[in-house]
């Protein structure tokens, strides 16, 4: 039998857990707290819980703009309803312990020996777990280190989990917050200030670059930063902050320029660093990146034999379906099952804000600079049956085709519940079908969806490049 031992629990690790067993290896698996890793602990699952309650909230206060109202008038329905910050965090640590109790439950019952305590290398072969009982040798034919991250923390800016606050720190809040400060505009910042704004929060998010969601496709980033403004968040676009401090019960955040913000509360969300130190990678032949990332290939191998690598620790792209991917991918791979290579173009991938932002294959920036010689169709939600009955109006679809051909290579959504509206263009990018393809397909009427067949077919029979409808 093949012993496979696994270092870390989250998405990369356990996925590739549930494969090896499959195939027949003998598993053990290593984390240090808690099956689930970030991603259900600290990361996706609280994160998006939030942003569920956020999303019941922004339900209530648009409700009287389809005929909804209380029966007293005299009050706003939105005003009418509060937001219990500790009952709202309570719930999300408690789905939070029970992803991971079934993550766990899953794994037993298929027979994944689990060991609590840290895991390093000893050479590519063997693998160290450092448990509350001491240390215990395990034999490795196969090794999959999938370490994860942590939240990345500047020096001038410690968080002290009272008025300073990391993305895994913040759901230990038990009351609202007067006003909360978010450093940084990527994907994780705008996803806590769009829901802590929904909450009531009275919300400033400092980004250092021109608009918000830089690493997004252009169009998307700036209706977020439209909606933002006009929801009372105040976004300060090309500040960089140099640091946070507590003054009594403020906290200050320094900027560049010499200004100062202050709030109750600051979110750093400044990125995170991947747990590759002091785990023995180096020593058993370990290629690390300058940032100190594992670098792998397309099937997870890492420079050294028999050692792979999955998730936020490779830094190939952080999504948890990626580590997923990558895990699995791996164990396909050592114990000789059929493995297809990872391929980036067919992820899809989406920011939580209000509304969402999907994405999948080729980008807009891609078809600009010619990396990809292609045709856009963009139409807005407002166009669409669905959204005017439900008072929508910021969002839009967008598709990417290649001319001639037609073959469907990429495409935008930016609607609410936009990670589900992505399905088919996933499919389609999947399974190179064609626009034609995509249009002729029923959709229901009236529905959001209907929007990614009209734009489709409205690319029907184009050959010239960059057309776009507004």
């Amino acid at each position: 039998m093949t012993d496979v031992v696994i270092i870390g629990g989250g998405p990369g690790g356990y996925e590739a857990a549930l494969v090896a067993r499959q195939l027949g290896g003998r598993v053990t698996l290593v984390e240090r707290r808690g099956l689930g890793g970030s991603a259900v602990l600290t990361d996706v699952v609280p994160s998006k819980t939030l942003i569920a309650a956020a999303e019941v909230m922004t339900k209530i206060r648009t409700a009287e703009e389809v005929g909804l109202h209380l029966t007293d008038d005299t009050r706003r329905l939105g005003a009418a309803v509060s937001v219990d910050l500790g009952q709202v965090h309570a719930r999300i640590r408690e789905l939070a312990r029970a992803q991971s109790a079934d993550i766990t439950e899953r794994l037993r019952a298929d027979g994944v020996r689990i060991i609590s305590g840290s895991g390093r290398l000893d050479g590519p072969q063997r693998v160290i777990a450092q448990t509350a009982d001491g240390d215990e040798e395990l034999p490795a034919d196969i090794v999959l280190v999938a370490t994860g991250a942590h939240p990345r923390e500047l020096d001038t800016a410690r968080p002290d989990g009272e008025r300073i606050f990391t993305w895994a720190q913040i759901y230990d809040l038990e009351e609202v917050p007067k006003h909360l400060i978010v450093v940084g505009s990527g994907v994780t910042g705008a996803e806590f200030a769009s829901a802590y704004t929904a909450l009531g929060v009275t919300v400033t998010l400092v980004s250092s670059r021109h608009q918000v969601l830089p690493g997004q496709d252009d169009d998307a980033a700036r209706v977020i930063q439209h909606v933002f403004e006009n929801s009372g968040m105040t976004v300060l676009n090309g500040a960089r902050a140099l640091g946070a401090e507590r003054r009594g019960d403020e906290v200050v955040v320094r900027l560049a320029d010499g200004a100062e913000v202050v709030g109750s509360h600051c979110l750093m969300a400044v990125g995170a660093i991947p747990n590759t130190t002091h785990i023995g990678l180096e020593e058993a032949g370990v290629r690390l990146s300058a940032s100190g990332h594992i670098e792998v290939d397309r099937v997870s191998r890492t420079s050294a034999r028999g050692v792979y690598a999955a998730g936020d620790c490779t830094g190939v792209n952080a999504l948890a379906s990626v580590a997923a991917m990558q895990g699995r991918i791996a164990m396909w791979h050592s114990l000789g099952d059929s493995v297809a290579p990872l391929d980036l173009r067919t992820v899809c991938a989406n920011v939580f804000t209000a509304p969402e932002i999907a994405t999948v294959g080729c980008s807009q920036a891609d078809i600009d600079t010619g990396v990809v010689r292609g045709l856009t169709m963009m139409l807005p939600l407002r166009s669409n049956a669905r959204a005017k009955m439900q008072a929508l109006t910021d969002g839009f679809v967008k598709i990417f085709c290649l001319p001639t051909t037609g073959i469907v290579v990429g495409g935008v959504v930016v609607a609410p519940s936009a990670s589900e509206l992505i399905h088919p263009l996933s499919l389609a990018v999947r399974n190179k079908l064609t626009v034609d393809q995509l249009a002729e397909t029923f959709t229901v009427y009236p529905s959001l969806s209907g929007s990614l067949a009209e734009a489709a077919r409205r690319l029907h029979g184009h050959s010239a490049e960059q057309v776009i409808t507004y």
